[in-house]
């Protein structure tokens, strides 16, 4: 099933040519599309007319200033809102404190990543998550093969 995998873009490679025309091929099959890094391009308003995207995810240069910096938040809440009236997901990235966690939560906005969600895991570790997640064990999958 196409709509379980979800590729991030950058703006840069988005806009090359060649790419947008295979994004959306992608997105037409199902692929879901996550424009990142949303809030630092020149441009990143003309790529969410452009582009087939279904989720972006807020910089973490704007989430990491939220409790310091009032700009920060307003443009935090205007990219949620944004997102939102485009039917788009909202991700925030590098969550590492509660207030950061408030004010998104505020804002509506649908997840975040960062060291306050989770650390960087490897594999394995991954993995046996999943495997929590659905219910399954080593032995059972082992078994079903």
């Amino acid at each position: 099933d196409p709509s379980r995998l979800t590729l991030e873009i950058t703006e840069g490679v988005a806009m090359a040519a060649a790419a947008a025309k295979a994004l959306h091929r992608l997105h037409e099959i199902g692929v879901r599309l996550s424009l990142d890094d949303f809030g630092t391009g020149y441009s990143s308003l003309l790529y969410l007319m452009r582009l087939p995207v279904n989720e972006i995810k807020i910089d973490r240069s704007f989430v990491a200033a939220l409790a310091s910096d009032p700009d920060s938040g307003a443009i935090v809440r205007s990219a949620v809102g944004l997102g939102h009236n485009l039917g788009l997901r909202v991700v925030a990235e590098g969550l590492q404190d509660r207030m950061a966690e408030a004010v998104l939560l505020e804002a509506g906005c649908d997840a975040a990543q960062g060291f306050l969600v989770g650390r960087p895991a490897e594999e394995p570790e991954i993995t046996a998550l999943l495997m929590q997640q659905a219910g399954l064990t080593k032995e059972r999958v082992t078994e079903s093969m």
